[in-house]
C-alpha cells in the first residue's frame, strides 16, 4: 500500500490537510469511503495503521482539521460546527459526497455534528472513545483520565504520537479548543443523528468508561457498542485491526473476511 497523498483543501477560508488514499483506476471500492478524523490536539499521525488497514478496502481519508497538525492556525478558535463544515466542504471538493465518518475523542464530536448538518452523504457514524462523559464533565475530572491513560494504559508509541503532537498545537490553542470540547454535549446531540452509530472504547479507557459508552449508546436511534479488551484511550492505534475490522464489519463491506491484508487479523 503506497503512502498517502496529501492535499491541502481551504473551505472558508480555513485551511486543513486531507491524506487520501484511493483504490487504483478501475477497482471498484467494496464500499462508501471512510473518513477519519482526530481529536483535540492531534492529527492524522495516530490515525495512521487504522487508514492504512481500512484503505486495502475502501478510498480512505484522514483529516488534519485546521489549527492542528501542521496546518495553519485560524485567526479565532472554530466550533464544532464550524469544523464539522470545514469536512464537509473538503470532501466535497475532492467529490466524496457518500462516506462513513470515524471520529476519535473530541473527533466524535465532529462526527456527529457533520452528520446532523449532511445526513444524506452519511450512511454510517463511528465514534471512538466518545467524549465527554456527562457524568465527569469538569476540565479537572477529564484532565485526571486522560492523565492515568497516558500512564497506565497507552503504549509508548501511541503516547509519543499524542504528546508531540500536543508540543506542535502548543497550549494556548490546546485550552481553547479545550473550553470548546467542553461545552458540546454529544449526548444530547445524538438523537439527532438518523445513521446507524458504532460506539468503540477501549476496555481500559478512563476518558470513555463503558457506562458512559453505552448510555451514549442507548440515546443513539441506532446503535452498536464494541469494547475491545486490553487498552485505552487511543484504541484505533494500540488495537488497530480489531477496530477496522469493526468498522468494516458495521459499513458492510463484506470483503474485511474475505481477502483481509497481512497483519490484518479477523
Amino acid at each position: 500500500m503506497s503512502r498517502p497523498v496529501r492535499i491541502e483543501v481551504e473551505v472558508a477560508g480555513h485551511v486543513g490537510h486531507v491524506f487520501t488514499s484511493r483504490r487504483p483506476a478501475g477497482a471498484a471500492a467494496a464500499g462508501p469511503a471512510v473518513v477519519l478524523i482526530h481529536g483535540i490536539g492531534a492529527s492524522h499521525r495516530y490515525l495512521r495503521r487504522l487508514h492504512g488497514l481500512l484503505a486495502g478496502f475502501v478510498d480512505t481519508y484522514s483529516i488534519d482539521l485546521p489549527g492542528f497538525g501542521a496546518t495553519p492556525r485560524p485567526r479565532q478558535t472554530l466550533t464544532v460546527a464550524d469544523q464539522a463544515t470545514y469536512i464537509l466542504g473538503a470532501l466535497e471538493q475532492l467529490g466524496v459526497l457518500e462516506f462513513v465518518v470515524a471520529g476519535h475523542s473530541m473527533g466524535t464530536q465532529f462526527a456527529v455534528e457533520a452528520a446532523l448538518q449532511q445526513p444524506l452523504r452519511i450512511p454510517h457514524v463511528v465514534l471512538m472513545g466518545p467524549v465527554i462523559n456527562d457524568q465527569r464533565d469538569t476540565i479537572a475530572q477529564q484532565s485526571l483520565a486522560l492523565s492515568r491513560d497516558f500512564m497506565f494504559f497507552e503504549s509508548p508509541s501511541s503516547n509519543a504520537l499524542v504528546f508531540t503532537d500536543y508540543l506542535r498545537c502548543g497550549p494556548g490553542w490546546y485550552l481553547k479548543n479545550l473550553r470548546v470540547m467542553m461545552d458540546y454535549r454529544i449526548e444530547e446531540k445524538i438523537g439527532g443523528v438518523t445513521a446507524p452509530v458504532l460506539v468503540v472504547r477501549g476496555s481500559n479507557d478512563p476518558v470513555a468508561p463503558a457506562d458512559w459508552c453505552r448510555r451514549l449508546t442507548a440515546r443513539a436511534t441506532t446503535a452498536q457498542f464494541r469494547e475491545i479488551e486490553g487498552t485505552g484511550h487511543v484504541v484505533q492505534h494500540t488495537r488497530a485491526a480489531e477496530v477496522a475490522e469493526s468498522i468494516l464489519a458495521f459499513a458492510g463491506i463484506a470483503a474485511a473476511r474475505r481477502d483481509a491484508p497481512e497483519g490484518f487479523s479477523t
